[in-house]
């Protein structure tokens, strides 16, 4: 099943008890309002499909897996409600991978940067390239990593989080991001990712799917009040994103 998306693509397919979400941009992977609502609506849909006991969540192409929000939807956002509705969108992906009974599997293939950190620190079990160095740019253009902090911290833990977010600017290597908890194994080349992937996901799929989603409740015990929490975030980053700061930041970006 596949889906197009105004400058964006969402793909599902599902075979062996393995589903496969592909997520496109052609702005390096990065986030369109209406493409985070897809991904949302996909990760629900195979949570209540009894044909899938894993999930694999991955990006087109060989380059950045995830370039974070949308600069474009940024500078379009008029208002704090605009503001807040944007954000939230993270928000929901989030949330929707935490609340998801299914195990995920994340396939970083290149750098993620912001919110697409938030996304693969959201995943269970997150297999990496040495290319996918990781950057939280977030204060550099005049807002915060708020949405993704939990995601972030609860992987990798509340001083590595805090280094990534003061050093705006810096990235951080493959290896720092395994080292951190962020990667379980980082790989020299894609197809050896891709055979790690398919290796770890054939796995799991032969496990008791009873086991699996006890062992993900496990995982995420004490993350139910994030359901608020992430929204309560979103409409922070809603009122910053409206500053002139960020506004001038975003189009030196841009550039």
């Amino acid at each position: 099943m596949s889906q197009m998306i105004t400058s964006g693509t969402l793909t599902t397919t599902i075979a062996n008890g393995i589903a496969t979400l592909t997520f496109g941009h052609p702005a390096s992977n990065s986030f369109p309002k209406a493409l985070l609502q897809q991904l949302t609506t996909a990760i629900q849909e195979v949570s209540t499909n009894d044909a899938v006991q894993v999930v694999v969540l991955k990006s087109e192409g060989t380059g950045v897996f995830c370039a974070g929000a949308s600069f474009d939807e940024l500078l379009a956002v008029s208002n704090e409600a605009e503001g807040a509705i944007f954000f939230s969108g993270f928000a929901h992906v989030i949330n929707a991978m935490r609340a998801c009974p299914k195990v995920i599997i994340g396939r970083i293939q290149g750098k993620a940067i912001g919110g697409g950190v938030g996304i693969a620190a959201a995943c269970d079990y997150t297999l990496a390239t040495r290319q996918a160095s990781i950057k939280l740019s977030e204060l550099a253009i005049g807002i915060g990593p708020f949405v993704i902090e939990p995601a972030v911290s609860r992987k990798i833990g509340k001083m590595a989080m805090s280094q990534m977010t003061l050093a705006a600017q810096e990235w951080k290597s493959a290896e720092w991001a395994h080292q951190q908890g962020l990667y379980a194994a980082i790989f020299e080349t894609f197809p050896a990712l891709d055979e790690a992937v398919q290796q770890m996901a054939t796995q799991l799929a032969s496990y008791h799917p009873q086991a699996l989603l006890e062992i993900k409740k496990v995982f995420w015990e004490g993350t139910d009040h994030w359901a608020t929490l992430l929204l309560e975030r979103a409409a922070i980053s809603g009122q910053l994103v409206l500053s002139d700061f960020t506004k001038n930041a975003l189009l030196q970006f841009k550039k």
